[in-house]
């Protein structure tokens, strides 16, 4: 039988160790349950250091798919971190000088894009697709890809290296959900009743100029306006005009489109 003090002795030490196993265990939990800011932060940093090379979707460098979880010399997230930090020996990949947790951050973003991936959102049929945005789509009407199109909509030639397909499709399907301000539309009522609508250019204190609808270049005085204020964007959602998979093919379209001519 043993004595009260090392029987107390032997109650203090499992104690101890039950408080840093749970300890050990919260710390690898949290480590796995990343923040909003996490992956926010993580994406970034990926635009930042990563999408240059790898494209927006993170699927230009043969066989590695980022958007998608398929890597050459990684499995772990601390592979990745390594690898992001450190680069790979003998590849274009270099190292990025960045703190672990920012690299880790990096991660995180990734492993959520590949958890919200569409399966289906490599698909599409590129030259289908190109049809469908000259001609039913209507989308050149406002929009542009190597000099062909409208000016009222964002210019695309190059979108494929800024957006991710999600993204496209998205505005595609939302238009309203995200415009960015270099895209907003403007409305104007002058003194004498007249009412301009377009793409803002620029404003100021004192002048607002617009692309009308015309595709002319206005410009108003505040002094003279008796309204004037954004509205909706123009663009209609996709699903009035495509079918789901027509919006499948013009994503992969846009996707392509990398500032080189589609043939």
């Amino acid at each position: 039988m043993l004595d009260r003090p090392r029987a107390t002795g032997y109650r203090l030490r499992a104690v101890t160790l039950a408080v840093l196993a749970l300890t050990l265990t919260s710390v690898q939990v949290s480590a796995q349950h990343e923040t909003a800011f996490d992956i926010e932060d993580g994406s970034r940093a990926f635009r930042n250091s990563c999408q240059g090379c790898h494209g927006p979707d993170g699927n230009e460098i043969p066989g590695v798919d980022l958007g998608r979880g398929q890597f050459k010399t990684a499995s772990t997230d601390a592979d990745l971190i390594r690898v992001i930090r450190s680069g790979v020996p003998g590849t274009a990949m270099p190292p990025v000088n960045m703190p672990e947790e920012q690299a880790a951050r990096i991660v995180a973003y990734l492993r959520s894009v590949a958890k919200t991936k569409r399966s289906d959102s490599a698909a599409g049929d590129i030259g289908r697709g190109k049809t469908l945005f000259e001609g039913k789509g209507k989308c050149v009407t406002c929009h542009r890809v190597d000099g062909v199109g409208g000016l009222l909509g964002p210019e695309l030639s190059r979108i494929g290296q800024l957006r991710r397909s999600v993204e496209l499709e998205q505005s595609l399907l939302e238009p309203e959900a995200e415009v960015l301000p270099t895209n907003r539309f403007y409305r104007v009522v002058t003194r004498g009743g007249a009412t301009v609508t377009g793409r803002l250019l620029n404003h100021d204190t004192f002048t607002v100029q617009l692309l009308d609808s015309s595709e002319q270049l206005r410009s108003f005085a505040k002094a003279d306006l008796r309204e004037q204020g954004f509205v909706p964007t123009p663009m209609p959602k996709a699903l009035g005009t495509l079918a789901p998979q027509d919006v499948t093919d013009v994503v992969a379209y846009l996707v392509s489109l990398k500032g080189k001519v589609n043939r």
